[in-house]
């Protein structure tokens, strides 16, 4: 999800309904299991830089401190997320999913054979969780709409593209004593 920009943009609408007129709408915010600030972070104030110069923000988080792995998705690697998208997570208006390189890689090859565009690996995420929604779909036999967002085009990723198709890309999962560590260094809030 990265910092939850573009899934803002996209699912904002669709939650204010989701709120006011309880419509069943599912919202899946996505991001990859190298810096997984929705599945794995903390709910709590932070700051929204590494100098520790913002307000404190309530949000889901790694740690101002944490240093993302060189995935082949720079823009996701940001240590928390919006504070919009982290209460929507934490009142249970918004899912969150994890999702590996390999499988993010994978899915936009697929798409990309499927409808001539070369993603971006942050799009990419969300290509990989409407795969598994379309599948799930097409198992139990229903019918169901699937919107993601294409936020960018893969053109400037092309070298990480030829990394994966040449079996060089690795899948990374953050060791939970280095997500530990990250978070012993959240500031002190309240009592």
């Amino acid at each position: 999800c990265g910092g939850g920009s573009n899934f803002g943009g996209l699912a904002f609408p669709f939650a204010h309904d989701k709120i006011t007129r309880g419509t069943g709408v599912r919202l899946v915010a996505v991001e990859p299991t190298a810096c997984p600030t929705l599945t794995r972070g903390r709910f709590t104030y932070d700051f929204g830089d590494v100098a520790g110069l913002t307000p404190l923000l309530p949000m889901y988080t790694l740690g101002a401190a944490f240093m993302p792995p060189g995935i082949h998705a720079g823009g996701l690697r940001y240590h928390g997320d919006s504070p919009l998208v982290s209460r929507l997570v934490q009142d249970g208006i918004v899912e969150a999913r994890a999702k590996n390189q390999l499988e993010t890689f994978k899915s936009a090859i697929l798409f990309a054979r499927s409808e001539g565009i070369v993603p971006a690996p942050e799009s990419a995420h969300a290509i990989a969780q409407a795969v598994d929604e379309a599948l799930a779909a097409r198992e139990a036999g229903e019918a169901r709409t699937i919107l993601f967002n294409l936020s960018g085009h893969g053109l400037l990723d092309l070298p990480s593209y030829d990394a994966y198709l040449a079996g060089q890309l690795k899948d990374y999962f953050l060791p939970e004593e280095a997500l530990q560590k990250s978070l012993a260094g959240l500031p002190r809030v309240g009592k």
